[in-house]
């Protein structure tokens, strides 16, 4: 049976059974003051991962911005396009938030 870190979107998602999840549990990113405003860059189209490796020294956290940012990116992955402008949370708030 599989468990899943802080780290991962499925976290708070419990396990039914050895082949099936329940409904996936979101894990909000609040807003915070000291969110950063960034414009996606473009060696960071379509790479999440290469963006949550740079700004907080870890791939697994790339489900982060389609979290804190649900009104501007649906998918995660084909809606991170050079050019837009989202929110990050800073690491230390973040760590804390999902409890890394």
């Amino acid at each position: 049976m599989a468990e899943y870190t802080a780290t991962s979107p499925w976290f708070n998602t419990r396990i039914q059974n050895d082949l099936y999840l329940e409904r996936l549990r979101i894990r909000p990113i609040p807003a915070s003051n000291d969110d950063i405003v960034y414009t996606v860059e473009p060696q960071f189209t379509y790479r999440p991962d290469l963006l949550a490796l740079g700004l907080y020294g870890t791939h697994k956290l790339w489900w982060v911005f389609a979290q804190r940012n649900m009104d501007i990116i649906k998918d995660p992955v084909y809606d991170l396009k050079a050019g837009l402008e989202i929110y990050l949370p800073q690491g230390p708030r973040l760590r804390e938030v999902l409890g890394i």
